[in-house]
């Protein structure tokens, strides 16, 4: 048995059988998937990042189980955030690329994507990280216990431990929920809120500006000061430095890709203007760079990473007859990986071809190692899903075009590829954290590994739908949803495809963040803080301020792994994800206005400056009080 192999005992043993894989955990689980990926989906593209659903999925899962089904089940609850935590994961991998093809769509390039077309591509990518994990599990889960601490794997572990006491947990989560959702309401809801606070600086010529809404609060707070003011440091690079130095020097001058004067479009559209010519392309190069940079950082771990697997394959799903020994049949995994890379590869609503399938058959499984062995290490949160995605897409983008395959069927085909192994790698990384927790509860691997692909399937039939409402109601790339990481995604695509790409200003960004790497600053949050509009990074920095502001406070005596502060701010951004989802559906069909209170009652940035107030008190006085608790 694994746990006689390094000492290890699990909370439940192995000779103990408890309820598990039960209807209950099953459709809960099914349920959380939906809705934490639909959140997830809106969060990331409006903000190009997403947050996991394990801990608040756990939570949930165990005050619905313990305190309202009366149920002493443990292993039920960690199958509900196993299946759970699959939806957020798929979703997370699908708008980093997928927004791409609609964006396509609108330029008349391609037809927009169908349901079927998102479905099969994400349900394939999600299969395959599942699939990919599995023989992995005894080299990384098992074997590296004590070596890898796979932080949201063993945090949520914890949560699940320190169910026993009750339910508040899951009370905290659904209190964030439904403040965030009144928030939502009122700003984007009633409208008599306005959503973005700008303050103009005519004497650098910029502006400042803020959004006011509570899942950028909740960002910041789960992210902390650190990464939240490197975000925010990315911000100030963009919109106090490079913005008026080119409206400074660029006078009377026209400089592609921009079309007319840098003078006539700072009058006539700002700042905003400026960003959009000129900014986001030097920030695409910083996030390209930035990704490259983290995948070549972590290529001494990548060789370990692979003798591992080989030495964990041989025995995968044979180490022994102990429940918590079993995985899927290495047979099964086998053979579904190779039905699946197949159907892509014949598929007519996945334009891969065989080539495309051969490149992700190397990097889905090069990726889903690199990933599970990356999250053991340093958390999901910090998994470089987007700078891998970034390097398979100039791979193959480079790949295709060589053999032919351009225009719009090989930029499509390009972004398929991406797509999957981008879900690929947030599944595998998802999985292997699930897979940790499980560990240390005494969860059945078996068990566990059938519901993360019932969770992806779930996910895969439902993002589609997501997508799709999402694009009817406001469209990607615009202001209410830019979907930056899909943005960059088809930038680096038709770049590569067709050499259009302003690649002086890319290189200015890719330098800088040479330069910022060198200073010993990890580069990629700085990027996406430059890439994405300062109304977001700033809002996510107030975040940070009042996370800040609370673990002072309690003098390190919150625990950061169960910390209400942090379930609440999860909880926060669940709820103002799904009146998003819920404004959309009103948008399309067409009754949104009914709820329009702004002509009669728009309280101007008074009103924005008293509910941005309100939130952050709602955050701190909320944390501070329960964590007292602890």
């Amino acid at each position: 048995m694994s746990e006689k192999k390094n000492g290890f005992k699990p909370y439940i043993p192995a000779e103990k059988i408890t309820p598990e894989f039960t209807i209950t955990s099953v459709v809960m689980g099914l349920l959380l998937a939906v809705v934490f990926g639909a959140a997830n989906a809106y969060l990331g593209v409006r903000v190009g990042m997403t947050v996991s659903a394990s801990i608040p999925a756990a939570v949930i899962s165990m005050g619905v189980i313990r305190m309202i089904m009366r149920k002493d089940s443990i292993l039920e609850s960690n199958m509900v955030q196993t299946i759970g935590s699959a939806g957020e994961s798929l979703a997370a991998g699908a708008i980093f690329t997928m927004p791409a093809l609609f964006l396509w769509a609108k330029e008349g390039v391609s037809e927009k994507p169908d349901l079927l077309t998102i479905g099969l591509i994400a349900l394939c990518g999600g299969l395959l990280g599942v699939l990919f994990m599995v023989p992995l599990r005894n080299a990384l889960i098992v074997k590296e216990h004590g070596v890898l601490p796979y932080p949201e794997g063993t945090a949520c572990a914890k949560v699940l431990l320190a169910g026993e006491e009750g339910g508040s947990s899951a009370k905290t989560v659904f209190v964030g929920m439904g403040a965030a959702a009144l928030f939502k309401f009122v700003v984007d809801g009633l409208k008599v809120v306005p959503g973005v606070i700008t303050a103009p600086i005519k004497a650098l010529k910029t502006e400042f500006s803020t959004e006011v809404y509570p899942a950028l609060i909740g960002v910041g707070y789960i992210c902390g000061l650190k990464i939240s003011s490197y975000l925010f440091a990315g911000g100030i690079l963009g919109w106090f430095v490079l913005i008026p130095a080119i409206v400074t020097f660029g006078g009377d001058s026209v400089l592609y890709p921009g079309t007319d004067t840098i003078a006539n479009m700072y009058a006539e559209g700002g700042a905003g203007a400026i960003w959009s010519s000129y900014i986001r392309y030097i920030g695409a190069g910083m996030v390209a760079a930035g990704g490259i940079i983290s995948l070549v950082k972590s290529l001494p771990l990548i060789g370990k990473t692979f003798v591992g697997a080989m030495k964990g394959i041989k025995g995968a799903g044979t180490a022994g007859t102990a429940r918590t020994d079993r995985d899927i049949d290495m047979r099964l995994v086998v053979g579904g990986i190779i039905a699946l890379i197949i159907l892509i590869w014949l598929l007519p609503q996945i334009p891969v071809s065989f080539l495309g399938a051969v490149l992700i058959v190397v990097f889905g499984f090069f990726f889903g190692a690199v990933s599970s062995r990356m999250v053991g290490l340093v958390g999901s949160s910090n998994n470089p899903v987007s700078g891998m995605a970034i390097a398979t897409l100039l791979f193959a983008t480079l790949a295709l075009k060589v053999t032919g395959d351009t225009g719009a069927h090989g930029m499509i085909g390009a972004i398929s590829i991406g797509t999957i192994i981008c879900i690929i790698a947030a599944m595998a990384g998802d999985t292997s954290q699930d897979l940790k927790t499980g560990y240390i509860l005494g969860a059945t691997p078996k068990k566990q590994q059938i519901g993360e692909l019932l969770g992806a399937v779930i996910a895969a039939l439902t993002i589609g739908g997501v997508l799709i409402l999402l694009d009817s109601a406001w469209g990607f790339g615009t202001k209410e949803l830019a979907a930056p990481q899909a943005t960059l995604m088809k930038m680096i695509v038709e770049g590569v495809m067709d050499g259009n790409l302003p690649w002086s200003l890319v290189f200015i960004g890719v330098f800088i963040a040479v330069v910022i790497e060198i200073l010993g600053i990890n580069v990629l949050p700085v990027a996406i803080g430059l890439y994405l509009p300062l109304e977001l990074s700033s809002t996510i920095m107030v975040g940070g301020l009042t996370r800040w502001f609370v673990d002072k406070k309690l003098k390190g005596g919150a625990d950061d792994d169960a910390g209400s502060g942090i379930l609440f701010c999860s909880g926060m951004i669940a709820g103002e994800g799904l009146v998003g989802i819920i404004l959309a559906i009103l948008a399309v069909a067409g009754v949104a206005g009914r709820f329009d209170l702004s002509k009669t009652l728009d309280t101007g940035i008074v009103g924005g400056v008293i509910l941005m107030a309100a939130m952050i008190a709602l955050v701190a006085v909320y944390g501070l009080k329960n964590n007292k608790k602890a």
